[in-house]
């Protein structure tokens, strides 16, 4: 199939699938005009790719174990449990900052709001 069939049958642009391409998250065969052939199997490698992006992980990281969960399941891929705990942790820490950067903005709008009323109270 060509790359446009790939990018429909994804949702994938055809930007990103050539990006994938590049970093080798998918193989393709070029045909003598220079198009792009890829199998059927690359419908299920690029969906794959989705889901982990989805969690965060980095094409860098896929790479790294892409081929292991194409082949097994998640639980035989020794290198998937460290990465999960480390983006796990990475998450927790980003909504604890999120926590306080909201707090700090609830804060703001209610002195805000207060400032505002105090005015009005004043007057005759």
């Amino acid at each position: 199939m060509r790359i446009s069939e790939l990018s429909k049958l994804t949702g994938a642009s055809i930007r990103s699938l050539r990006y994938y391409e590049q970093k080798g998250l998918i193989a393709t065969v070029r045909q003598d005009n220079g198009y792009r052939v890829f199998n059927q199997m690359a419908v299920e490698r690029v969906k794959t790719i989705q889901f982990y992006l989805s969690l965060g992980f980095s094409t860098e990281q896929i790479e790294g174990f892409l081929n292991c969960v194409m082949k097994h399941q998640e639980s035989q891929c020794d290198d998937l449990l460290p990465l999960y705990t480390e983006k796990l942790r990475d998450v927790e820490k980003q909504m604890e900052t999120l926590k306080l950067i909201q707090a700090n903005l609830q804060d703001r709008i209610a002195y805000i709001q207060q400032q505002k009323v105090l005015p009005e109270e004043h007057t005759p």
